[in-house]
């Protein structure tokens, strides 16, 4: 029997932030859009100030969205 050793790709968990998140904005008939990623708050964050800050810097990296409708948003601990 042999066995197999799997690399894999992602980046080790060291690298990335606690907490995962994923936000979904609409213009309702022009286009919508979803971001995802790690952040690791501060120790006064709170879940709402974390999003007012993912939602602030969506808005001024595409200006499009600044006034777009949250579909959806999460945000998890970043652990199995």
């Amino acid at each position: 029997m042999s066995s197999q050793t799997e690399e894999s790709t992602t980046p080790a968990a060291q690298n990335q932030g606690s907490h995962h998140y994923v936000l979904t904005l609409d213009l309702p008939g022009r286009v919508a859009g979803t971001w995802y990623g790690t952040v690791t708050p501060a120790c006064d964050d709170t879940r709402h100030s974390l999003f007012v800050a993912l939602r602030d810097h969506v808005g001024t990296e595409n200006p499009a969205f600044a006034r777009a409708n949250v579909v959806f948003f999460s945000l998890e601990p970043n652990r199995l």
